[in-house]
Parts: C-alpha cells; sequence; structure tokens
C-alpha cells in the first residue's frame, strides 16, 4: 500500500512539471509573438515624418514626400509609400507661398486612411512652400527702358531722364528658360515724362508687363544780361549773352534770342530775362489826340469817306475813338498806315 502511494506522488510531480514546462514555453512564445508584433507595427503601421521649416519644390503641386522628411523607407504598398504621394495643394502663381501646419498634413493623411495614432511627427509647427523661380529684379526694367529711350528718345529736345517709378521684382517660373522683354514706348499728357512699357514674354507668349516711368530734362536757352540796362534801351548782343542749361520743361517751339526788344523796366546786370520783362518796340504815333483825320469805307463796289476828329493819339493798327463832324457820334476806328482811320462795326 506504502508503494502504491509513493508512485502515485511521484506520477503527479511529474505531471505537474511537464505542466509548469509547458506553461513557460507558452509564455515565451506569446512573447516572442508579442515582441515580432510590436516590431512589425513599428516597422510597418508607424509613419515617422521630419517637417522642416522652409522648401523649395519645382513642380506646381505639393506632395508630403516633397516638404517632409519619411523616416520609413518607402516600399510598393506600405504606408510609407502611401504617404509619399498625397497632395497638400498647388502653387497657381508665380511668387507664391504656401504656408502648410501640422493639422493640415494630419488631416489629408487621415483622408487617405492613415490616422494621427500610426504618425509620428517632428521638426517645424510649420512649412513654408515656394517653388523654383527666377527674379527679374525692378532695376533690370529700369535699365531696359533707359537703354531703350536712348534709341528711341522722346520727341523734343530731351538730353536727359531719370526713373521716378520703378516696378517691383517679377518672379517667373524656372522652367521657363525662353523669357524675353518688349519695350515700347507710351504715350502720355505729361511733356516732361516718358513711360516706357515692358511686355515679359515666356515661349513667346505675352504672360505680363510692368511700366518704368522717367522724369525728362532738356536742352534749353536763356538771355541774361551783361550790363544794367535802362528801361526803353534797345535789348542786342551788346548787352545780353545766351546761355545754354538743362532744364525740367522743354523749351517753347518759338523761342528765339530777344534781340531788337526793349526793356521794359530797368535790369540789373546778370539778369536772367523773363518775358515780362522785355517787349516788342512801339511803332511810331500816326496821329495825334484832336486831329483832323480821313473816315474811309472802302469794298469793291463802295467808297465812303467822312471827316473826322481823334479823340485820342493811334498807331498803325490801334484802335482809337474817332468823332465824325458830320454826325458828331463818336465811333471806334482802327488807325491805317497811311494815316486813314476806319470804322469798326
Amino acid at each position: 500500500m506504502s508503494r502504491i502511494k509513493s508512485r502515485g506522488a511521484k506520477e503527479y510531480k511529474m505531471i505537474v512539471t511537464l505542466m509548469a514546462c509547458a506553461l513557460m514555453i507558452c509564455v515565451l512564445l506569446c512573447g516572442v509573438s508579442a515582441n515580432s508584433e510590436t516590431k512589425d507595427l513599428q516597422k510597418d503601421d508607424v509613419l515617422k515624418l521630419y517637417l522642416p521649416r522652409e522648401v523649395t519644390i519645382k513642380d506646381d503641386t505639393i506632395r508630403l514626400g516633397e516638404i517632409s522628411i519619411i523616416g520609413n523607407n518607402p516600399g510598393k504598398g506600405g504606408i510609407a509609400d502611401k504617404a509619399n504621394n498625397i497632395a497638400l495643394g498647388r502653387i497657381t502663381m508665380p511668387g507664391q507661398e504656401i504656408v502648410i501646419d501640422r493639422t493640415m498634413i494630419l488631416s489629408r493623411l487621415a483622408c487617405n486612411g492613415i490616422p494621427a495614432s500610426k504618425v509620428i511627427l517632428t521638426g517645424a509647427e510649420k512649412i513654408t512652400v515656394r517653388k523654383q523661380q527666377k527674379i527679374i529684379k525692378g532695376s533690370e526694367f529700369v535699365e531696359l527702358a533707359s537703354a531703350f529711350l536712348k534709341k528711341n528718345p522722346p520727341a523734343g529736345s530731351a538730353c536727359q531722364w531719370d526713373a521716378i517709378r520703378i516696378p517691383r521684382d517679377l518672379a517667373v517660373p524656372e522652367k521657363s528658360k525662353d523669357i524675353k522683354l518688349s519695350p515700347r514706348l507710351v504715350r502720355g499728357t505729361a511733356k516732361n515724362q516718358a513711360r516706357v512699357r515692358v511686355a515679359i514674354l515666356q515661349n513667346g507668349k505675352k504672360t505680363g508687363e510692368c511700366e518704368v516711368t522717367f522724369r525728362l530734362k532738356f536742352n534749353c536757352h536763356r538771355a541774361v544780361t551783361l550790363v544794367s540796362i535802362d528801361a526803353g534801351e534797345v535789348i542786342s548782343p551788346n548787352n545780353v549773352k545766351i546761355e545754354s542749361f538743362i532744364s525740367s520743361h522743354p523749351e517753347a517751339l518759338d523761342w528765339k534770342p530777344p534781340y531788337g526788344l526793349i526793356a521794359k523796366r530797368p535790369l540789373p546786370a546778370n539778369t536772367t530775362l523773363g518775358p515780362h520783362m522785355v517787349g516788342p518796340l512801339k511803332p511810331a504815333v500816326i496821329v495825334g489826340r484832336n486831329q483832323n483825320v480821313v473816315i474811309r469805307i472802302e469794298t469793291p463796289l463802295l467808297l465812303v469817306t467822312a471827316i473826322g476828329k481823334t479823340l485820342q493819339e493811334g498807331r498803325a493798327g490801334e484802335y482809337i475813338k474817332v468823332r465824325n463832324l458830320n454826325s458828331q457820334r463818336i465811333i471806334l476806328a482802327k488807325v491805317k498806315e497811311d494815316g486813314t482811320v476806319e470804322p469798326v462795326f
């Protein structure tokens, strides 16, 4: 009986030991499986993205793979490969900047079946995205327009021009290699300004234009007194010199030296003559005041004369008052060179 009990105890211990071993094997297998699943999850199901602050792209369409660094190695059908091609927007104008934040990235990922729980973001909070482009500076437009004016000077005596309105810098796509600038003169109302409009041609097509405005300066002349000139004295090369100077306004087309004119008032030496300072020499008085004159009306078919008395002196071409001695009426008449007067009706 004691032997049977001893044998039963040994078998029980053996069974317990075998069960313990089986349990340990299961635990080990489960641990290995769990570790393997965790590693696979980190490798395949978690997307790691690093976001820089600024990015320049070549194409118009913004894709996640172009503006971020994906920590996973992209593979066919994998989460990294899927994220690499997600579109985040489009640049539609030269010089445009688009700011993309983390919220937008997570939203676009979620729309493509990648929830935020499977995304690890590092780096900047926002990304400024620009497109590769060529910048044409405003100074380049000014140089081109100035060279155009030099070859095609504006009308008049313009000799200098200064840019007063300069266009902004222009951004054009980098891929547009065939870029040409075509200037032309635009007519304006201001005589002391010139406007040059520059068209931007890309691959033979006009894509924009800008305008440069210049202030013109002109070659002009002026008369300056050499000595003091008394009122009534005749202007001549002996008392006046002609100087050349540059002015902001064009010279009058009918300008000529004031020789032969008389000074209306005393003029000191080194005085620049103005139109109000000199005037034409008055012709001699032909008829005096209270002088008897012939009032003459002449047409191809009629000649009428009468005697009148002048109420004021007059020169040829001037209008004076004359009393008709026959009717005693006072009329306005024009003094003729022969001393007669012609009534004005």
